[in-house]
Order: C-alpha cells, then structure tokens, then sequence
C-alpha cells in the first residue's frame, strides 16, 4: 500500500537581510501615508482600517529609491520561484504591481485573489505585536463537498487553513491563484507590508 501527495500548492518563503532598506522602506510608506489623499481616500471609501497605495500610486519603484532597490531583490527571488514551479517561461516573469499597506490594529483584509497575475506575493516591512499574518485557503475547497473536517493535529500540507506569521524582512511569494487574507489584529502597532504582482 502506499499515499502519494499530488497537487501540491508551492509557498516560498525568503528574507531580505537588509535593516537599512527596511527602515526606509518603513519611513517611504509612512510617508505617502501622509502624503497619498487618494489612497486614503480610497481605503475610507473601502473600508480599509489604515493606508494602501493600491488604487492611486503606481510608480513605487519609479518614484522612490528605496522601492526599486526592494524590486531588484524580489525579481531574484520571483525568479527562483518561478525555477521551483517548474514553470515554462518563454521570457522571465516582469513586475505588473506593487503597492503599500498600513494596517491598523483590529484591522483585516478579506480573502481573495489575484487575476491577470501568475505569481503573487508580500514583504513584511513591520509587524507589530499583536498583528496577524497570512492566512492561506486550500484551493480545493469549494470542491471538498462531503469531506470530513482535518483532525487539529493534521500536517501542515493537509490543513483546510495555514495561518503564516512572518518576521520584518520576510518575502512570501504564491502563484496567483491561491486564495488568502489577512485577519484582524489585536494590537495597536501598524502593520506595513508591500504587495506585488508578476506577469
């Protein structure tokens, strides 16, 4: 008799040990935190507790310094991902968005996804006491139907649900697909992190 794993969802986890760019990264994005009054306006209007550059910069690494040097790291490291995938690329994958998030505590962000992307991804620039981090949804789970639930002691690649909580400087990168969110905090600190896409 054997069980053999099919389908597996890859994650990458990788760092970026540089405490000089993550201090600047975290003064640029309290910056246009100030600065941005359509980004504010647009997380008011959308109910997003906190920042977000999302739907009003779409030049970070045009913009500022510090962004670009964030951008030639995770080219590498979406490169390498793009390896482990075993992806068959008739040229290498190119930055299509990237975007800051200041999330105030209580604060959450609702599942989801990202189309038109194939690999996805978040730098984790502060992460306060009591924040949360990322949870990930097994992409199989609308078709589950009449599958028991997993026992709490199931490994990590059987669970219904993987909750990650990275340190500042940790890079996560997914294929677009994969549904996630983030969930309300109990703290009081700002959580920063920058999101991308790569097409």
């Amino acid at each position: 008799m054997s069980v053999r794993s099919l389908f597996a969802t890859q994650l990458y986890e990788g760092a970026l040990d540089d405490p000089a760019l993550l201090a600047e990264l975290e003064h640029s994005v309290r910056t246009l935190a100030q600065d941005d009054g359509a980004g504010r306006r647009w997380a008011r209007e959308h109910g997003y507790r906190g920042y977000t550059s999302y739907a009003s910069l779409e030049d970070l690494p045009m913009r500022d310094p510090a962004f670009a040097a964030l951008k030639r790291h995770l080219d590498r490291h979406v490169a390498r991902f793009a390896e482990a995938c075993a992806f068959d690329l008739d040229r290498k994958l190119r930055l299509d968005s990237l975007w800051v998030n200041l999330l105030r505590g209580g604060g959450a962000h609702s599942g989801h996804l990202h189309p038109h992307s194939v690999v996805s991804g978040t730098f984790y620039v502060a992460l306060p006491p009591g924040s949360r981090g990322l949870k990930l949804e097994d992409p199989r789970l609308p078709m589950l139907m009449a599958a028991p639930t997993r026992r709490a002691d199931a490994p990590e690649g059987q669970r219904t649900f993987v909750e990650l909580t990275p340190m500042p400087g940790t890079i996560l990168l997914w294929e677009s697909w994969l549904r996630h969110e983030v969930p309300a905090g109990t703290g009081k600190g700002e959580r920063i992190s920058v999101s991308f896409n790569y097409r």
